[in-house]
């Protein structure tokens, strides 16, 4: 997944992601338990996710 630098940091992609794979400091970041599921791209409301 790769996160663009207009990600506000809100956070609903974390919420949202049932593996805990995103940190976010500033703005979203995923982890190692990243599996690409694409819950995070759904849920993000500036649409500054998407799949790499």
């Amino acid at each position: 997944m790769k996160v663009r630098d207009d990600c506000v940091g809100c956070g609903q992609c974390a919420a949202y992601c049932p593996f805990d794979a995103i940190i976010v400091f500033g703005r979203a970041a995923m982890n190692e338990k990243c599996t690409e599921c694409g819950n995070c791209v759904t849920y993000c409301p500036v649409c500054a996710i998407s799949e790499a």
